[in-house]
């Protein structure tokens, strides 16, 4: 099976990019430092981060950054695909 290099490359973007707006999300919230922790208490370590106040700048950088990225992931990892099942 062919895969579209567009296609996965969206699927990935989008993805990728949600899952960042979610994270921004949180940290408007207030529900990202004890996620944090919670998660690090889950692995039985200390958490040495401290989430920094939101800004609605740096949210927009991370999300169409990590789009990007994840577009860039999505293209590479079709383009191998096809690449290794040639016919």
């Amino acid at each position: 099976m062919k895969l579209n290099k567009n296609m996965v490359g969206m699927a990935m973007c989008g993805l990728m990019a949600f899952w960042h707006a979610f994270w921004s999300l949180m940290v408007l919230m207030g529900f990202a430092q004890p996620f944090l922790d919670f998660i690090y208490r889950l692995h039985f370590l200390n958490n040495p981060f401290v989430v920094n106040p939101f800004s609605w700048g740096t949210a927009l950088m991370l999300i169409v950054i990590t789009g990007v990225i994840g577009y860039a992931m999505g293209w590479v990892f079709a383009w191998v695909w096809n690449m290794l099942h040639k016919q």
